[in-house]
């Protein structure tokens, strides 16, 4: 089970190189349900994903470089690319994700909870912006079909 809260970001916190960084790749197989390929740094997942804004069932499996490179040739729409730092807050990892390409100027952060409830209690920081977690317009399958130039 994934529960997670994702919001836009005011401006960006301090000292971005001092955290762990990751860079992503994704393609969309579908995206009701959604199905999913990720590249992270050097290792491949096969994803699926149920409906859901705050909480959804999520599998991954692992994958080899031959077999997501045969399914990105399957991928439909926008591929998403991005950097994604991960910075400690209290006892949670806000995952920044920075977005790179068709996407570049989108800025979003994902926080993932144990519980709802703790979901329903997070306070985010002062760098926060606005609460999308019940916006399905800043999932990334739905970036994956839409026109950039309507989030930048």
């Amino acid at each position: 089970m994934e529960i997670e809260r994702k919001f836009t970001v005011k401006n960006l916190p301090e000292e971005l190189s001092g955290y762990v960084c990751h860079q992503i790749e994704q393609g969309y197989l579908c995206t009701e349900p959604v199905v999913r390929i990720r590249r992270q740094d050097d290792d491949y997942y096969l994803t699926y994903k149920s409906k859901g804004l705050l909480a959804r069932e999520e599998y991954n499996l692992p994958l080899n470089k031959e077999a997501y490179d045969h399914l990105k040739t399957k991928a439909d729409g926008n591929f998403i690319c991005k950097k994604r730092y991960c910075i400690p807050f209290k006892e949670h990892t806000i995952e920044l994700d920075i977005f790179e390409g068709s996407f570049a100027g989108l800025i979003l952060a994902e926080v993932e909870f144990d519980s709802v409830d703790a979901a329903n209690a997070f306070n985010p920081p002062e760098w926060f912006d606005e609460d999308v977690t019940y916006s399905s317009k800043y999932h990334n399958s739905t970036l994956s079909t839409v026109d950039p130039a309507d989030y930048i």
